[in-house]
């Protein structure tokens, strides 16, 4: 058998190398964003299963959970970011605001 220099050197198969139909996909977009409103599903007990075998017989020793965490990753979007701070600027005027002293009167 040929190494895989040899191969991608040949002339045949130097297309592939160039089409992005069979670059490999890179770690960021190989996971799933999922909302922060799904986070439960990572730690939730109605979303763990305990697997003993797997679906060939062979006997497995990992749970569901760590499946999900191999496809899916919390998103941190912009918009989400943007909520959050929206609410602390809001919270910070609150706090701002002084509250006028009883002695004086509205005129």
């Amino acid at each position: 058998m040929s190494s895989q220099e040899e191969i991608l050197s040949d002339g045949r198969f130097s297309c592939v190398t160039r089409d992005p139909r069979f670059w490999e996909m890179p770690e960021k977009e190989r996971k799933v964003k999922i909302d922060k409103r799904f986070r439960a599903m990572f730690h939730d007990k109605k979303f763990k299963l305990k697997y003993t075998v797997d679906k060939r017989g062979r006997p497995v020793n990992y749970t569901s959970a760590e499946n999900l965490k191999k496809f899916y990753a919390l998103s941190e979007s912009d918009s989400d970011l943007s909520e959050d701070d929206s609410k602390e600027q809001t919270e910070k005027k609150k706090k701002k605001k002084k509250p006028k002293p009883k002695g004086e009167a509205d005129s």
